[in-house]
This record gives structure tokens, sequence and C-alpha cells, in this order.
């Protein structure tokens, strides 16, 4: 009688929050793929998905993958900084809560604000590249910067603490490590900054804050919902687009055929967007609780436990985008198939806007440098969830002198 060997269930020892992992995670990513489509991550007790159909597959059965008590690997950030949040609910919560914005974030709503941001970028572009030398990540976070607080409407005296709260906030979504145990209390506290900072009177009539006010004065949201869920939009929209601006300068700097095609018109800047999310995504991994028993291929996850959905790993899964899956390639014909914005009722709100913004600035660059070069060396942040960098040094030889073209004012928001 045959003996039926018992099914191994594919595991592993790595960290990938490990130091030497967050600096180059792509080789740790492609020993998971070809493990197994779940892997069983015995540091973190969580189940690491890291081929784009299963991922996507994941993100959009939220009735399987929850993000309630399963965005974060630790039960504080779960339950403690998470908990409600728009980022943190599903179903009808989850609509709620994205409702009050849902007119503001549509296409057709942020076209309408392309004049002004277009104007925006040309003018700190113009700056920027006549001094010859400029850091990538300050640009984009000046534009990105000046965007998000224009248009949420809020004090000026909170820029730095919005700014710092992206970081501290994505750290805690991973394991509790030194990144997590430094960025909790700063995560926690911003919260609290911002009920004293942020009311009726501080923000601007006519915002997009303001909007949030007038849904939980109609009773749509609950007043303790405002503050968290303006949060989240600040914090989403603020680093995760700086980083995809800023890296998407990096590699043009790096390949010089494909700046010379995007000033060329070869390619456009909106490909460059989504290519740059594709090869290098802002955001790369959040975490699901499994509702019910399930299968990713022949695996048996039991309820309760969590998944980690590596979109960094799913977005270079060559079962996807072929043997260049780790190349830079704007000509790509299904680079806006890329998961960094997430799938289904949570991808990511903001998006129309982070291509506009990405739009925006690398056409002004095109129009104002005729070559880009990394002048240094770039500087990597390492935090339990993002990818990007603190520092990116450019430099940019100028155009001749030229009438920049005039843009209408800026729309209300």
């Amino acid at each position: 009688m045959p003996v039926t060997a018992a099914a191994v269930i594919p595991s592993s020892s790595l960290d990938l929050f490990d130091d030497e992992v967050l600096r180059d995670p792509y080789e740790a990513h492609s020993t998971l793929r070809e493990m197994g489509p779940a892997v069983y991550l015995h540091r973190h007790g969580v189940w690491a998905l890291t081929r784009y159909e299963d991922v996507k597959a994941a993100l959009k059965d939220t009735d399987t993958f929850s993000s309630v008590d399963g965005v974060a690997l630790t039960d504080q950030a779960n339950q403690r900084i998470l908990a409600g949040t728009v980022l943190a609910s599903d179903g009808m919560a989850h609509a709620r809560l994205r409702r009050p914005l849902s007119h503001q974030l549509n296409p057709r709503a942020i076209q309408k604000l392309a004049g002004w941001i277009e104007e925006h970028a040309e003018k700190l572009v113009t700056a920027h590249v006549r001094a010859g030398r400029f850091d990538a990540v300050a640009l984009a976070r000046k534009l990105v910067a000046d965007v998000v607080m224009e248009l949420m409407g809020l004090p000026e005296s909170t820029r730095d603490q919005l700014i710092e709260a992206a970081e501290h906030t994505f750290n805690c979504f991973g394991p509790d490590n030194p990144r997590h145990r430094h960025s909790a209390p700063a995560a926690a506290g911003v919260i609290e900054f911002l009920h004293t900072r942020v009311t009726r009177e501080t923000v601007r009539p006519g915002s997009w804050t303001a909007s949030i006010y007038q849904a939980a004065d109609a009773g749509r949201i609950t007043e303790a919902d405002v503050v968290p869920l303006m949060s989240a939009y600040v914090a989403a929209g603020m680093d995760t687009t700086i980083f995809a601006i800023s890296t998407a300068m990096l590699l043009l700097a790096r390949h010089p055929q494909q700046w010379r095609n995007l000033r060329a018109g070869s390619v456009s800047a909106q490909a460059v967007f989504h290519e740059t999310l594709r090869l290098e995504s802002p955001v790369q991994g959040f975490g699901r609780r499994v509702t019910r028993a399930t299968r990713i291929g022949n695996t048996k996850i039991k309820a309760g436990e969590q998944v980690w959905l590596l979109y960094g790993a799913a977005n270079r899964d060559p079962r996807k985008w072929g043997p260049s899956a780790d190349e830079f390639s704007p000509a790509r014909p299904d680079a806006e198939d890329q998961l960094a914005l997430g799938a289904g009722p949570h991808l990511c709100a903001g998006n129309h806007l982070a291509a506009l913004e990405t739009r925006s600035l690398l056409t002004a660059l095109t129009r104002h440098c005729t070559r880009l070069e990394v002048d240094g060396h770039p500087q990597p942040m390492l935090n339990n969830t993002l990818r990007g960098y603190t520092s990116i040094p450019l430099r940019a030889t100028p155009c001749h002198p030229q009438t920049p073209t005039p843009h209408p004012p800026a729309p209300a928001a």
C-alpha cells in the first residue's frame, strides 16, 4: 500500500524587517515567491503572500481577508492606533468613512485642480533646476505638502508634525521591533496633537477637512471619526506620494534613455508614475486577518490567522511581468496593473491626486532640463512598511530660458 507523504508547509525564519532586507528586499521576495504562494514566517507569526494573482485576489476578497484587526502585525497598533479607522475597516463601515471625501477625490474633481498644481510644480521646478543641483526628496516634499495642506485646509502650524506623522504611523504597521517601539508613542501622540490644533474654527472653510466636519454635523460619521479620518488621508497622501515622485526622478536619472524618452514624448509621465510604483512600491506590504478557513494554492490557512500582502514582491512577480520584472520599463503596456495602490474596496482613495502631482512635476522637469544625473549617494529611509529615501541628490542640466505656459488659478477645494 503506497504511503502518502504529509504535506510540507512552506515556512521561513526570514526577518522581513531586518535592516539589510529593508535596504534591498527583492532577493528575499524572490526566494519567498519560489517557495510557494503562501509562506509562513516564524519570526512574525504571519503568512507571506508574494505572488501577484494571490495578492490581488486577497485585496478584492475583503469578506475573507479582513482589514479589521489585521492591517498591522501587533495588537497595539491594530487595537490602539488603527481600530475603527478607514484603513482598518471593511464593508459598510469602510464605505461610510470614505464617503465624506468621495466627491472631492473623484477623477473629474481632481482634474479641476490640474491648472493650479501644474503651475505650482512649474514654479518649484524652475527654482530647483536653476540652482543646477537639488534634492529630489525635498522638491517632492515641498510640492506634496503644499498641495495636501491647501486642499485639507489645515493650519500651517501642523505641517511639520503631519509630515513626520506618516513615517511613524507606517513604522507601527510592522512587528514589535525597535522602529515600531520608537514610533508608536509618536504615532499615538499625533492624534492627540491634532485634536487640539484641528477644529472647525482652525480649518479653512470649503476645504476637505471642513467637508469631513460637515459629514459629522449631518450624522453621516461620528465626531470621533473626524480627526482620525483627516489624519489617515493626510498620512496616506504625504509620504507615499513623496516617495513615488522622488523615486521616479531617481529612476529617470539612472536610466538616461528613459529620461530622453519622456522628454521626447515616446513615454508619458503617467506611464513613468505607474512603472515607478510597480518597481519600487512605496508601501511594501500590509496585513489582513483571515475570517474563515481558506486555501492559497495547496496551503490551508485557518480562520483567525494573519497574512502579510507583499505588494513589493507581487509587483515584481515574473508570472505577471515576465523576465523583465526587475527592470525599469515605462513603456510596459500593463504597468497600470501594479498593486502599490491596493485593489478592490481599499484601492487608494487619493490615487488620482497622486498621479496628477507626479505628472505635473515630471512634465515640468522635462520642460526645464535636458539631463538628470545622480549627484551623490541617495540615502534610503528604513521603515517597517514604507520604501523610499530621505535624500536623493540630483544634478540638472537646464534648458535655455523659456517663458512658462500660464495656468489658471487654483479652483476652490
